[in-house]
């Protein structure tokens, strides 16, 4: 049998800072096979992209190895010089980043950096043209799906979207024909279908290349997609290490498995999704037991003085599941059969999701929180929006004329009842931001009615609408940009009462303030701290308990946990459905997240490029999609039971959804097609819906489509 492609052992990884030594990475040690995916998976802060650049050795400057081993394919990367390690880099393993907007270079053009690399690993030897380098270069661009790849060779990254970026940060990694792909959670923040584009292009480079991929993500859905092995990563060490279907069928380690449980899902409809209290531990401690022992809900007492050793679980068939924990270091745990218990260790070691729900179930779990529609019962509607439009106007020349508009929203229609959440979804640039922007009347609309608790306030005046300010609040997509970080988040949460309710004492307010952040799960003590000492996760905390503080009835929540990491986002979501039941708290969720909008909305509205193409309730929306566009951006979400290759062996693979893959960009909402604005994208296009836009057909008394497979008259 051949030696791994790459092997690393008892890597460790230090960094200096202003609080000590950080160890970032220790005594990591893994395997991988060529041909294979080996997922890192864990919160953020575990360490995982820390390991991405000790494997090149690409660490920041404060920043060192200081122990280990790191070979591939028998060469010893730690043992090289840094001019040999450049030989290394790009030409035999090749990464990409997370943020492709930070990492590709914005004064030069795609074709001169894609060049730079075949110049540098595959073209130098030859006696290359420009012609011939730029030629490879629109092959690289054409080969990860890029339209019109010898103009866009020519185009800067400012010009290109989020998709488009992402896929020349692949084709860059490509272009050396690397035999070890790390990819750096490829897929963050991008939307359902431009995620669905890039995981089959990774899946299909993969299996024609036979390359090897290190696949860094929070993403359980992405893991199940893509990963053969997968190793849980917390807190500078792994504590798992399984085949997927080992690990997705029953994950061992505690972390896992709320991990798992921390995943909305329709089965956890209703009911609070498991948090992980705490947070990660500052990696400058010196751990002298299990390190996920604060934070674990099956500690003991040696889990505090003892650090647990690996322990193999061996599976029917021979695979190992390999475990570091206390748990398992039975003699009779370890050597049973896992696929043959007795009824008692059936009880504890379940499989699948009923495996997982029983392993972190806990008495304030399994009382179900209201959904919301108690709590609404026999209200009347809070919001109605009718034919909302808003027009920014394109102006050139010297005297600035207008010469067209781009249509962000074009005729939205819609309404919310109190105590219910309705989810707005669609691509980034369909006009969702901006619907609820225009809601508020942060952005003026240029044509349509918004009607608020029985009032019209889209014509009124600044003054007027003050009064009504304090009941309409909107929590932006970036908590870190949206709080002012000069002010204390007392001050913060404070400024809405002193805007809107000056009627309060000083006393009063200081007491509300510190009753606000009890509510969203922060300790009152911490109001003297500045944005930039919290988590993302309590930052998130902060945005709300500041638009709670005014009493709002209406509350926009604009991508509130994208980008979270799981466990975080479950904290946001259990807040987000306690508020609505304690409160009546009526919901106008704004997210390209399906298993969000599953979890937690009631009725669901899709847009595409500034309208509604279908609306009805959760169940119908996303248990039997009507129009084209919803049945693709269901299709592209990764889950546990959906595949969109068929190069990973799936239990559900036959059962599950088809992938439906979008050709090409949502197009620009300055010249939108004629017709059904989804025609050119669309698998059961037809003559009429390149000439005239669909109406609206009502499928039941909740339901309305816009599409020409409907009829009216159905």
């Amino acid at each position: 049998m051949s030696a791994p492609l790459l092997q690393v052992g008892h890597l460790s990884t230090c960094l200096e800072s202003v609080s000590g030594t950080v160890r970032a990475v220790d005594d990591l040690s893994f395997n991988v096979e060529a041909g294979e995916t080996f997922a890192l998976l864990g919160e953020s802060g575990c360490g995982k992209s820390m390991t991405a650049l000790s494997l090149l050795r690409l660490l920041p400057d404060a920043g060192c190895i200081t122990g280990g081993s790191v070979h591939f394919d028998g060469l010893d990367l730690l043992g090289l010089t840094e001019s040999q390690m450049r030989e290394v880099r790009g030409r035999d393993i090749a990464m990409i980043f997370q943020e492709p907007a930070t990492s590709l270079n914005p004064v030069l053009t795609v074709g001169q950096q894609i060049s730079e690399v075949l110049a540098r690993h595959r073209m130098k030897a030859q006696t290359s043209t420009n012609a011939s380098t730029f030629e490879r270069a629109a092959q690289l661009l054409d080969q990860v799906g890029i339209p019109d790849a010898r103009r866009r060779l020519t185009e800067y990254p400012f010009q290109l979207s989020g998709g488009m970026k992402q896929r020349v940060m692949i084709a860059m990694a490509l272009a050396g024909e690397p035999r070890l792909l790390i990819a750096d959670e490829p897929t963050t923040a991008l939307d359902v279908t431009i995620q669905a584009q890039v995981l089959q292009l990774l899946g299909k480079l993969q299996q024609e290349r036979q390359m090897a991929m290190l696949l860094i993500t929070h993403d359980l859905g992405v893991v199940h997609l893509l990963a053969h092995r997968i190793g849980v990563m917390y807190a500078g060490e792994l504590v798992e290490i399984a085949t997927r279907a080992e690990f997705f069928n029953q994950p061992l380690h505690p972390y896992s498995l709320k991990l798992f449980a921390a995943v909305p899902s329709t089965a956890r409809r209703g009911t609070a999704l498991e948090t992980i209290s705490g947070s990660v531990p500052s990696l400058t401690s010196h751990f002298v037991g299990c390190r996920f022992a604060a934070r674990c809900d099956k500690v003991m007492s040696r889990c505090h003085n003892e650090i647990p050793l690996w322990h193999s679980v061996t599976k029917q068939g021979g695979e190992v599941h390999q475990v570091r924990c206390h748990l398992y270091e039975s003699t009779s745990y370890e050597s049973k059969n896992y696929d043959n218990k007795s009824n008692e260790n059936q009880e504890t070691m379940g499989s699948g999701v009923e495996h997982i729900s029983r392993l972190v179930s806990t008495p304030a779990l399994t009382n179900a929180i209201k959904t919301g529609a108690d709590v609404a019962a026999g209200n009347k509607q809070l919001l109605d929006v009718v034919g909302l439009k808003v027009h920014f106007p394109v102006r050139k020349g010297l005297l600035k004329r207008v010469v067209g508009y781009v249509k962000a929203v074009d005729g939205v229609s819609l309404k919310l009842a109190a105590g219910k959440t309705l989810a707005i979804v669609g691509e980034s640039g369909c006009g969702k931001t901006t619907v609820g922007k225009a809601i508020l009347q942060l952005i003026k609309p240029t044509a349509g009615a918004v009607h608020f608790a029985g009032h019209e306030i889209s014509n009124l005046s600044p003054g007027q609408l003050r009064p009504l300010r304090s009941a309409m609040q909107i929590i932006f997509q970036d908590p870190y940009a949206s709080l002012n970080p000069r002010m204390r988040v007392g001050e913060i949460i404070e400024e809405g009462l002193l805007a809107l309710d000056s009627a309060q004492g000083r006393v009063a307010r200081e007491r509300r303030v510190m009753g606000l952040m009890e509510q969203v799960g922060l300790s009152a003590d911490m109001r003297g701290r500045y944005p930039h000492e919290f988590s993302g996760g309590q930052r998130q905390r902060i945005a709300i308990a500041r638009a709670l503080a005014v009493n709002p009835q209406l509350l926009i929540c604009d991508e509130p946990t994208s980008a979270l990491d799981v466990s975080v986002q479950a904290q946001i979501l259990n807040l987000f459905k306690e508020l609505q039941d304690s409160l009546g708290l009526s919901y106008l969720f704004i997210t390209h997240n399906i298993a969000v909008v599953d979890y937690l909305a009631h009725e669901v509205a899709v847009m595409y490029l500034g309208r509604i193409v279908e609306h009805g309730t959760v169940e119908e929306i996303l248990r039997d999609p009507k129009h084209p566009y919803t049945e693709a951006l269901l299709s592209a979400v990764p889950s546990f039971e959906n595949h969109i290759d068929g190069t990973l062996d799936s239990p559900s693979a036959k059962t599950a959804r088809p992938v439906i893959i979008l050709k090409g960009d949502m197009p620009s909402p300055l010249n939108p097609p004629n017709g059904c604005h989804f025609h050119p994208r669309c698998p059961r296009v037809m003559a009429e819906c390149k000439t005239s836009y669909p109406a609206e057909v009502a499928l039941s008394s909740t339901r309305t489509v816009h599409c020409h497979l409907y009829k009216a008259a159905i």
